[in-house]
């Protein structure tokens, strides 16, 4: 079945006013979405994402994210991942206020309930630093910057990776969460591109 077409970029409305209005309305078109649309997605970012995590160093690991109902399903693209040898991770949560924690999984490893409700590995597994971190998100913009679900987990990991080499973050998202414009704060990180089902958004080259 052929992807839903979604209006180009030039095409979308102007941005609301703030953060929780822009969410709303990018998971509402997510939710629209149907079944065979969203497998299509998933099944459409594999290869962008693979092209993605082969310009991060050999041999160190790839994180993804154990994706959440409304989110694009991570499993087609894990699975690819771990076929072409990366080693892969996914984030655990520690503490509220503090950066997450990659954990080394593979496809078929089971994971145990985090404390924000989100799969994650178990605490014994191996504590990796990823080269190269695909990032969930609510909503974004094509200069990088995106909405989360206003836990700081994302820009609170990627700020303090900064301080020994911040890794490539390439955010993973349904072509429907583009909003005009996020309105971002001084102590949001941009992403360094976004994998959509529809093409590779460079977000460095965008002013």
């Amino acid at each position: 079945m052929s992807l839903p077409h979604f209006p180009p970029p030039g095409a979308l409305p102007p941005p609301f006013a703030d953060k929780p209005s822009l969410r709303r309305e990018a998971l509402a078109r997510c939710t629209g979405l149907e079944a065979a649309a969203r497998a299509a997605a998933a099944a459409a970012v594999v290869a962008r994402g693979l092209d993605a995590a082969m310009l991060a160093a050999a041999g160190q690991a790839v994180a993804l994210f154990a994706s959440l109902p409304k989110e694009i399903d991570t499993i087609p693209l894990a699975r690819a991942l771990d076929a072409a040898g990366r080693a892969l991770a996914l984030p655990a949560v520690i503490a509220p206020d503090a950066p997450l924690e990659f954990r080394r999984w593979r496809p078929g490893e089971a994971l145990v309930r985090g404390p924000m409700g989100v799969p994650e590995p178990a605490a014994e597994a191996c504590v990796v630093v990823p080269a190269l971190i695909f990032v969930p998100l609510t909503a974004f913009d094509r200069r990088g910057f995106r909405i989360g679900y206003g836990g700081g987990y994302y820009d609170r990991t990627l700020g303090a990776l900064e301080k020994t080499g911040r890794p490539v973050a390439v955010g993973l998202a349904f072509a429907v969460q583009e909003v005009a414009r996020v309105p971002d704060q001084p102590h949001d990180i941009r992403l360094d591109r976004i994998v959509t089902e529809r093409e590779t958004i460079d977000c460095r080259s965008a002013s």
